[in-house]
């Protein structure tokens, strides 16, 4: 058995809170976490900004919006706000994940573009399930990228094995501390390739780890 990552892509109006992204503009939503107790309701913990929107208007389009319930406050940074709540409507896609496949959600953003989430099922077998699970009940579920991780954590963050070794013995060598303990040189010779080839590595190791670590929908870098 095998676990897999998978980045998908849900249109807003199919997914929770769509109402609070239809009322007001630029409205931007990170999960910290998200748990299913049962088959009615997740409980996530939600990071909300807006550009335009003041605490008060989101508040208010929250308690609006049939989708949620339960709103409790937890973090005002004055220009994003951490809520915990229950989430009770537009969740199928997410019940089918979380209570009948047993997957994780790594990550979730969302605005009124779409909602993008990167999920660990237990085996592939997982997601195919869920995503015809989807499919028979109308639901819109756009796969983006597939990892799977029977090659450790490389395969989660889109890493090749040259990747993983370079950037490991980087760190390893004090590549990256401030000042520098080892060049690109001194890791050319280690590995016995050109310092040509350590660059291109270390700058698409580095550029996936970005991709596929911090930013969702984007894709990820198969070169």
């Amino acid at each position: 058995m095998t676990a897999t990552v998978v980045e998908v892509e849900i249109p807003p109006d199919e997914f929770a809170l769509h109402q609070s992204l239809a009322a007001l503009e630029n409205l931007n939503f990170e999960i910290e976490r998200v748990v299913a107790h049962d088959e009615d309701q997740v409980m996530p913990f939600v990071w909300i900004s807006s550009e335009k929107s003041s605490h008060e208007e989101i508040e208010a389009a929250l308690e609006d919006d049939p989708t949620v319930e339960d709103i409790e406050l937890l973090t005002d940074l004055d220009d994003e706000w951490l809520y915990r709540m229950g989430w009770v409507d537009q969740i199928d896609a997410l019940i089918q994940i979380l209570v009948k496949e047993d997957g994780t959600i790594l990550a979730a953003m969302g605005n009124d573009d779409c909602w993008n989430l990167r999920i660990v099922f237990p085996e592939r077998d997982s997601l195919s399930r869920t995503y015809d699970y989807c499919e028979n009940h109308g639901l819109t579920l756009d796969v983006l990228n597939i990892y799977q991780l029977e090659e450790g954590r490389k395969g989660r963050f889109g890493l090749t094995e040259d990747q993983q070794d370079t950037l490991t013995l980087a760190y390893e060598h004090g590549y990256y501390q401030v000042p520098r303990k080892a060049t690109a040189d001194d890791l050319s010779e280690e590995l016995g390739i050109s310092h040509q080839a350590v660059s291109e590595r270390l700058r698409r190791g580095h550029g996936s780890l970005v991709e596929n670590a911090l930013i969702l929908g984007e894709g990820a870098d198969s070169s």
